[in-house]
């Protein structure tokens, strides 16, 4: 319901885009809720707001509902014969540079908790680097659809950000299993299981997408063809989760067949038309649904006004790691691989951050360093949305001229 209303808002009077409308308009319910509770503390606004969000439960709504079907949705969209110009670079920049932006976070984070506090360990500072450098390809592509600028730097910006998505999901998770003490993390062990993992993924994904294909290739009934690409999504992601590898590259990969292979030579041309319009249509509702949740989720975070001062300093920091983990990669490709003049400022500005940081900070469990790490992911993710995203156009716009 508030996604509806929200929505014919900012189209009737807001006119932004629909992902940053939304935004703002949640974070605005969010401070208004904040700022009546403080001013009438008698009327328990702010518990019962933190209550009713937090009862939502982001994470697993997102992590295990949502994305299978965003990931799918968003590669179904990307052109893989524009994907090929720069395919190098997403496969560097989705590994090495996510891994790289990871570090360079960690310790720039603990570096400035020394001088503001509250300290945490090194390993918890890694913890949020992982979370926060993989850019949100759901962000991400949803900005680009309005933004003008070369096939090639679009389909990389877009495919860059679905396979990070998924790998940053991996690291994270070998991150945070040693910080909790679940595991002992060796270079060698991590190595492992991100290969395993992120490696498995693409197997995957590929195994359900060819599956998916012949199937769709045997009958011509829309209603059928919509069926067997939601199974595709839910069950592929159920199943590729419950044998420990990654579903998001999964369901990245699965996509991108379905979504150029499929559509060229399995669907035929009476029906085409049938699945493609409806994967828009799932994919602009939970785009709705998701940052709307996003702007909602200031209500757990907006509680200390000295947190939040720290977590506003991390904006640059992330900003900083990102520029690295772009440029170091692009400029060693370069010999081989050259996405023209323009491709770094788009690559840098267009890493959009989103619901996906936000759903891992809230698989924190509560602890003295939790709060700040939520708030600090949250501060990212809104600077990430509404100033990186409002102006992305700009700078593909003074690439497209240059």
């Amino acid at each position: 319901m508030l996604a509806a209303v929200f929505s014919y808002l900012n189209a009737r009077f807001i006119k932004l885009p629909q992902t940053i409308g939304l935004t703002i308009l949640g974070a605005i319910l969010s401070a208004l809720v904040i700022a009546v509770g403080r001013m009438f503390p008698q009327l328990g606004l702010i518990h019962a707001a933190q209550r009713f969000v937090d009862g939502l439960d982001f994470r697993t709504t997102l992590l295990d509902g949502m994305l299978s079907f965003l990931l799918f949705a968003g590669a179904f969209q990307i052109d893989l014969a524009a994907m090929r110009g720069g395919r190098w670079a997403i496969l560097v920049l989705s590994s090495v540079g996510t891994v790289l932006s990871t570090v360079i976070v960690g310790f720039a984070f603990k570096l400035l908790l020394s001088f503001t506090g509250p300290d945490l360990p090194l390993i918890w500072c890694f913890v949020f680097g992982a979370l926060i450098s993989p850019t949100d390809p759901v962000a991400v592509i949803a900005i680009l659809r309005k933004a003008v600028m070369p096939p090639t730097i679009q389909a990389t910006v877009a495919a860059e950000s679905l396979f990070n998505d998924g790998v940053g999901v991996v690291v994270f998770s070998i991150v945070f299993a040693a910080a909790s003490g679940a595991a002992d993390l060796t270079l060698g062990k991590a190595a492992g299981l991100f290969a395993l993992e992120a490696g498995g993924g693409i197997v995957f994904g590929l195994g359900i997408g060819a599956l998916a294909f012949y199937a769709l290739r045997g009958i011509d009934d829309y209603v059928v063809e919509v069926l067997i690409t939601l199974a595709a999504v839910m069950g592929g992601y159920a199943v590729a989760q419950a044998a420990g590898v990654s579903g998001p590259v999964a369901m990245a990969v699965a996509g991108l067949i379905l979504g150029n292979h499929g559509l060229r030579h399995a669907l035929h041309d009476a029906t085409k038309e049938h699945v493609i319009k409806f994967w828009e249509l799932i994919d602009e509702i939970l785009n709705a649904v998701l940052f709307l949740l996003v702007g909602l989720e200031a209500i757990t975070v907006w509680t200390d006004t000295r947190i939040m001062l720290v977590a506003l300093a991390a904006i640059p920091i992330v900003l900083l790691a990102r520029l690295v983990s772009v440029a170091l990669p692009l400029a060693l490709l370069h010999p081989f691989e050259s996405l023209g003049r323009g491709a770094l400022p788009i690559l840098w500005w267009g890493g959009l951050r989103g619901g996906i940081s936000i759903a891992l900070a809230l698989s924190i469990p509560a602890g003295p360093g939790q709060p700040l790490l939520l708030a600090a992911t949250y501060a990212v993710v809104l600077f990430s949305v509404l100033v990186q995203g409002a102006t992305i156009g700009r700078v593909a716009g003074r690439y497209r001229v240059g």
